[in-house]
């Protein structure tokens, strides 16, 4: 592949697959709306020309704000090649981070994909003179839209120009700067370069067990990183991809589109499983007692046959008569799902496999471009409890506190504007400092324990690791969410958000009245001794000290519109105990 710049991808697929007529669809007014190769290259030489008739100059910098769409590629990549730097933010960022983001990466132009999101743009940028304009891609009341530049495009197409700017354009020229929202402080802008992402692309892309017959569901933001490199993969490779209406959506968009492969997160696996279980537990006699014998062969899945020839019997079984329905469910062809962003629980990486959905889990930052390691379908690439084996053109080593320290072409050029925070986490000898703690597994498997600065110590002195405990509790069908708490304190705690689909399923079986609000429910006291029932159990598992001895039942789940989850749907720790503290004090001073 002779791919170098990201923009290059488009010369590749002009080489490869002239006549691929989906490229890229949406769904607009219930149809599958195609955009074919042709469609794709003329649109982004389009954006190219049009920017340049208003006076991008290479080096400067354009914000999206939207949903997953075609119009996002097409201005991605029309950006980058004539040398504008793409600085996608999440559409459910804060307007204080929002503000912060677009006057520290000083954007020109903003596009936004609808009202709502321009209404939050509106509101900040009166105090940024930098901004030069924005565009929607709906079209909106009043609002500039992204077809009048597509329009100056047509009126003044300058091809050489813009082959002039891309060859000034290097490999290890900065391509796009992703601000990570983080767990503390304003967000950090980091630099990646071309070369970043494309040595991922060359790395993985034997991996992938997909082609230009393929089909992928896109339904994780484009402006992550995780996403986004997926996409420029698939594009590498000529996989169809199909923009999914909406998270909500995602269950319909699979059994539509049927594709071959998509990214998740665990949290979504999860749902998934929860959903399939609660189905479960409606059927009945013989159907039932079938899933669920079905369900705890899956759970004790073992590959490459190692659980013998009587188990694959059974399996086999298992996944004619049930485990079937699950691959219909996500559109019966999934080939690979990769997932990442945080822990996979064993348990659903070894039941979904068992169901023949093998879930590929991952690791990596934003700052790595993103993937340090992942598990693989080759033979020995898969190891469950192990985010897999390393990317082959990617080092890393454990540092002397079990730190995960790594190099390679996917390291990011540093943070924008911040050299400081940067020296803070790539050190002398050019190792960066992930922040996770882990270890290898047979010398090749890489596994992650922690984060560096989430293990605390009690005033005992006994170092806890919250997401392992974490991971554990989540297993129970009675828990939603969890935080285990306990610095400088004298035993560990939790607060715990109750799976309440479930709880309220579970009190009506048991004869318990269900109250019209969730804290009337969590104030029952039959409904707590259940909860710490389901602690107990966890709680057998771990050290004496590990053990949780008091929990907190909360009300509502985390979200990330109230700041107690990042966009990646990991925990903002310092927010949930600052919103919850007078519920700490009540588990230590009682």
């Amino acid at each position: 592949m002779n791919v170098t710049r990201l923009f290059d991808l488009l010369d590749h697929y002009r080489e490869n697959y002239p006549d691929k007529t989906d490229a890229l669809a949406n769904k607009i007014n219930g149809e599958w709306k195609k955009y074919s190769a042709k469609y794709f290259l003329e649109q982004t030489a389009l954006v190219s020309y049009g920017l340049l008739t208003m006076g991008l100059e290479k080096g400067q910098t354009i914000a999206t704000l939207s949903n997953n769409r075609p119009e996002w590629n097409f201005l991605d990549l029309g950006m980058m090649q004539v040398g504008g730097i793409h600085v996608p933010i999440y559409p459910t960022i804060a307007e204080a981070d929002l503000k912060f983001i677009l006057q520290d990466a000083e954007v020109k132009y903003i596009f936004v994909s609808d009202q709502i999101l321009w209404d939050k743009v509106s509101a900040v940028i009166k105090d940024l003179p930098s901004v030069k304009g924005v565009f929607s891609f709906d079209i909106l009341p009043g609002m500039a839209n992204w077809s009048e530049i597509l329009e100056k495009g047509k009126q003044n197409p300058a091809p050489e120009k813009v082959a002039s700017i891309r060859a000034s354009i290097g490999a290890n020229d900065m391509a796009t700067i992703l601000y990570t929202s983080g767990t503390t402080g304003v967000p950090k802008g980091v630099m990646l370069s071309h070369n970043n992402i494309i040595s991922q692309i060359i790395a993985a892309t034997h991996l992938a067990p997909v082609n230009e017959h393929s089909r992928a569901l896109s339904f994780l933001p484009l402006n992550h990183v995780y996403e986004r490199t997926l996409s420029y993969l698939y594009m590498s490779k000529g996989v169809s991809i199909y923009y999914a209406e909406s998270i909500d959506k995602v269950a319909d968009n699979l059994k539509e589109v049927k594709p071959e492969i998509f990214g998740c997160v665990p949290r979504l696996f999860e749902k998934v499983y929860d959903r399939i279980i609660a189905k479960g537990g409606e059927l009945t006699g013989i159907k039932k007692k079938l899933f669920f014998w079905a369900l705890e062969l899956g759970l004790k899945y073992e590959t490459n046959g190692a659980n013998g020839a009587w188990y694959g019997f059974k399996l086999k079984i298992a996944r004619k008569l049930i485990f079937n329905k699950w691959q219909e469910a996500l559109g019966g062809n999934v080939k690979a799902a990769i997932s990442g962003g945080a822990a996979l629980q064993q348990r659903l990486a070894r039941v979904f496999w068992a169901a023949e959905i093998p879930i590929l889990e991952g690791y990596g930052l934003t700052e790595t471009s993103p993937v340090v390691a992942v598990n693989t379908l080759d033979p020995g690439g898969l190891k469950f409890g192990t985010v897999g084996k390393l990317l082959n053109n990617v080092t890393v080593k454990i540092a002397d506190d079990g730190e995960i320290l790594c190099k390679g072409p996917n390291l990011m050029l540093g943070y924008y504007k911040r050299p400081d925070l940067t020296a803070e986490v790539i050190d002398s000898d050019g190792w960066f400092h992930t922040g996770d703690i882990g270890m290898f597994e047979d010398g090749v498997y890489l596994k992650i324990t922690d984060r560096k600065k989430e293990i605390f110590k009690t005033s005992g002195g006994k170092y806890i690791v919250p997401q392992h405990i974490e991971n554990k509790l989540k297993e129970s069908r009675f828990i939603e969410q969890v935080m285990v708490v306990g610095e400088n304190q004298k035993f560990p705690a939790a607060f715990v958000v109750p799976a309440f689909a479930f709880l309220k399923e579970w009190c009506i079986r048991k004869g318990i009245e269900v109250p019209d609000t969730n804290d009337k429910l969590i104030a029952n006291g039959q409904v707590k001794v259940r909860m710490m029932e389901e602690v107990e159990e966890v709680n057998k598992s771990l050290s004496h000290y590990e053990a949780i001895k008091k929990i907190e039942l909360l009300p509502h789940e985390w979200t990330i519109d109230r700041g107690e989850l990042t966009p990646k749907l990991s925990l903002k720790r310092r927010v949930i105990l600052e919103e919850n503290n007078k519920l700490l004090e009540r588990i230590y001073i009682e």
